[in-house]
């Protein structure tokens, strides 16, 4: 069987950290995601043909985009020099705290890959996709990445070897991600949180980490409810986000769970039990971001066991 001359791929936006588990935890979001067609073409190079829904904000050089830079890394893989090209579409806003970046890149991974019959691992295809992430935001952190590819609630536990671990999702849970029309550079966000934590803050969230964990597989839900806080990044980043502390008290007066800065923000989370509470909480948070920072907001209510990347008809 002739391999195909074109690809398409999708890959949806994620919530990063989960608050307690800062670049190990995951949730994929089901809703809006970032389009990668790739298609075979003359020569050897990685090269980007256009750009959808960006406002022409993101490089059109391959090796300084997400996806381009994902797709050379495919390649390198592959072992193979065929020439590729790439139409990007941009269904997810820029620096929102969607996982943006990770999403461009394990599409347009999941695409490349998919030219030469979708040979590669899951594991060697977040890799690939790392590299773009690591491009667009400075730093390979798969907390984004892998739930984008793999779907539901992912840990990472390990880089280097790479690995993952598909958690278990009571299936009552539901996430609210509120989305604010402001934005915050993931860059800029992870260099104001320094290279240092106090041992206590350290050892706190490693705890709240392994509890959440917990928590789900038991489906114990005071549990998750007390382990989603975060003592590393929250503390730094909150007071970065207009109008945080009064959307994420509404979030909890509603009757979420937990609520937290989604990645590195502006955009906020909440977990809920259950599609009627998150609905509530989703309303509340918008309201709350209209009233305290004047500002208009886009919520999105996705199931905890969201799907992540899949090819499309071309």
């Amino acid at each position: 069987m002739n391999p195909p001359a074109a690809c398409r791929a999708f890959a949806p936006g994620s919530i990063g950290n989960l608050a307690c588990g800062f670049d190990v935890l995951g949730l994929a979001l089901a809703g809006p995601g970032d389009q990668v067609l790739a298609r075979r073409v003359h020569g050897s190079e990685v090269r980007i043909a256009s750009i959808t829904g960006d406002g022409g904000r993101l490089p059109r050089e391959a090796g300084k985009n997400a996806a381009g830079a994902a797709a050379k890394a495919v390649l390198r893989e592959l072992g193979t020099e065929v020439g590729v090209e790439l139409e990007l579409q941009k269904g997810l806003p820029l620096s929102a705290g969607m996982g943006g970046s990770a999403a461009s890149a394990v599409a347009a991974a999941v695409a490349v890959d998919g030219l030469f019959g979708a040979t590669l691992p899951e594991d060697v295809l977040l890799r690939c996709a790392l590299a773009g992430e690591a491009v667009a935001s400075g730093a390979a952190h798969p907390d984004n990445a892998a739930p984008s590819l793999l779907g539901g609630l992912v840990l990472v536990p390990c880089w280097t070897p790479l690995r993952t671990i598909e958690l278990e999702v009571p299936e009552e849970l539901m996430a609210v991600h509120v989305h604010p029309h402001t934005e915050m550079a993931t860059r800029e966000a992870r260099a104001a949180l320094g290279d240092r934590v106090a041992l206590q803050d350290a050892v706190a969230q490693w705890g709240n980490t392994a509890a959440l964990v917990v928590g789900l597989f038991r489906q114990d839900w005071d549990l998750i409810a007390r382990s989603v806080e975060d003592r590393i990044a929250e503390p730094v980043r909150a007071p970065m986000v207009p109008g945080f502390q009064e959307v994420r008290e509404a979030a909890l007066e509603a009757g979420a769970l937990a609520a937290s800065l989604s990645g590195s923000g502006p955009s906020l989370f909440a977990l809920c039990r259950g599609p009627d509470r998150a609905a509530e909480v989703a309303r509340r948070m918008t309201d709350a971001f209209r009233k305290a920072a004047d500002l208009d907001s886009e919520a999105l209510i996705s199931p905890g066991r969201a799907a992540g990347a899949r090819i499309l008809p071309v």
